[in-house]
């Protein structure tokens, strides 16, 4: 653990993350990124990118791993800790982790989102033995078999057409009528012959033993309730801002995201925020990579 003062510590790897690393670097500011596990976020979750101006389709992995070694080439380090909170001293913010602390001049929170669960009892035990939230790191482990993709977002639709070209069946379950995914999206999931849509309905439990042996549904509509037989799920419905830790430094809202506005302040000097997991209407790559360019640029102003 170094004994110096860091310029600019920013917390998380993602896209936003990785944006301030860049910009910070190329402010000539000494960087640290703090990472919990793996650099790239959400994104290297994603198949095919096609929607980040410039790249008319990207593997989600090879984007992330582009921007790290860019972050890496104008200085930054990057170092894989869990951050557990952070402590004010004057003009020095204290990042502490499981493992000791480090001291900077001023810090961005970039941790994002984690997938939010379906909220049913007992979902913790077959996570891992049925349920996945990332179709690209666990479809092929249910090739020609029977699955099903909660959610009617963006990530869902994805989920279910990566995933129709390798199980059986594949089942899109939406509590509503309509898809809010892109309208390219809603054409493409409609292709594929083995994808049906169970729409207007909720899971409301899940069976099973060792394993995820059947969802039980029910229609929001009618009422009336049923039993899916499958060999897996996979749960694209939102995500749950990661702010905890942060409470006490920082106000969040209600829900958890860190208030802040377009220019990344927060109600700490010195503390700013950047990418999904602040206040925002517009959650998408290219808002997470504004936000980075914003917060690093705010924390060189700030430390003068």
């Amino acid at each position: 653990m170094a004994d110096k003062v860091t310029d600019i510590i920013i917390i998380g790897g993602g896209t936003a993350g990785m944006t301030a690393a860049v910009y910070a670097g190329r402010a000539g500011r000494s960087v640290k990124v703090l990472e919990q596990t793996i650099h790239g976020g959400q994104i290297i979750n994603t198949s095919h990118v096609e929607n980040f101006p410039g790249f008319d389709n990207i593997a989600g992995f090879e984007f992330a791993t582009a921007l790290y070694d860019q972050a890496v080439k104008f200085g930054a380090e990057f170092v894989y800790e869990k951050v557990t909170g952070i402590e004010v001293d004057g003009d020095i913010k204290r990042v502490l982790t499981a493992n000791g602390h480090y001291d900077a001049k001023a810090v961005i929170i970039a941790t994002g989102a984690r997938p939010r669960p379906i909220g049913v009892a007992g979902e913790e035990k077959f996570v891992g033995r049925g349920i996945s939230f990332c179709a690209t790191c666990d479809g092929a482990f249910y090739k020609g078999k029977t699955v099903a993709v909660i959610g009617g977002g963006n990530t869902a639709l994805d989920d279910a057409v990566v995933l129709s070209q390798l199980a059986e069946k594949v089942y899109l379950i939406h509590r509503r009528q309509e898809f809010r995914a892109e309208k390219q999206l809603v054409e493409k999931v409609h292709k594929p012959d083995n994808i049906e849509f169970i729409l207007d309905t909720v899971v409301t439990g899940i069976k099973g033993d060792k394993r995820l042996e059947a969802l039980e549904l029910q229609n929001k509509v009618t009422g009336e309730k049923t039993e899916l037989a499958v060999d897996g799920v996979f749960v694209a419905i939102g995500q749950m801002p990661e702010n905890d830790v942060f409470k006490n430094v920082v106000e969040v809202d209600s829900a958890g995201y860190i208030v802040a506005g377009e220019d990344c302040h927060t109600s700490c000097p010195g503390i700013f925020a950047a990418g999904d997991g602040r206040t925002k209407k517009v959650r998408q790559l290219t808002t997470a990579a504004a936000d980075g360019t914003i917060a690093a640029l705010a924390a060189s102003e700030y430390i003068g």
